[in-house]
């Protein structure tokens, strides 16, 4: 591990007070700065903080905001929830692992795009909906899936 993620990682433990009970707070942060959570920074977290790594892997796989695994730079989420799924949320997910070529809960292999599903987002008069990054399309038919791309650069 080079010297600078030794140092970002402390860095975000210290911004916390080294606190246990900030430690949600911590695994934010470095979800954010590294987008997804590497076994070695949780390990610095875990010993800055003094949470048992045990206890942060736990929090890790009961969120699913964290990831353990690296994600894309544009994060796709297609809503499973019972409107988008009735009004073709499967369809739009082959469609995008079609032109993506990987398959839903995969990253590309130039981390641009990671392809995920969700339940409910809470939007069903748009369904079905894609939630792309913080940006949220509705209704989404899988014949747009690869104009959508498009906005975020993939050719």
């Amino acid at each position: 591990m080079s010297n600078d993620t030794l140092e970002k990682a402390k860095k975000i433990a210290a911004k916390w007070g080294k606190k246990p009970e900030n430690i949600i707070e911590m695994m934010h942060d470095v979800q954010s700065e590294f987008n997804y959570l590497p076994k070695e920074i949780l390990e610095i977290i875990s010993k800055e903080a003094n949470v048992p790594i045990a206890q942060i892997y736990s929090i890790a796989t009961f969120y699913n905001a964290f990831s353990l695994k690296p994600k894309g730079k544009h994060k796709i989420c297609v809503c499973m929830g019972t409107p988008c799924h009735a009004l073709g949320a499967p369809k739009v997910v082959s469609a995008l692992e079609r032109e993506l070529n990987i398959k839903c809960g995969e990253t590309t292999p130039d981390m641009e795009f990671s392809l995920d599903i969700s339940g409910c987002v809470g939007t069903c008069g748009l369904a079905p909906v894609v939630v792309i990054n913080d940006d949220l399309y509705g209704p989404v038919p899988a014949t747009n899936v690869k104009k959508l791309l498009k906005k975020y650069g993939k050719k």
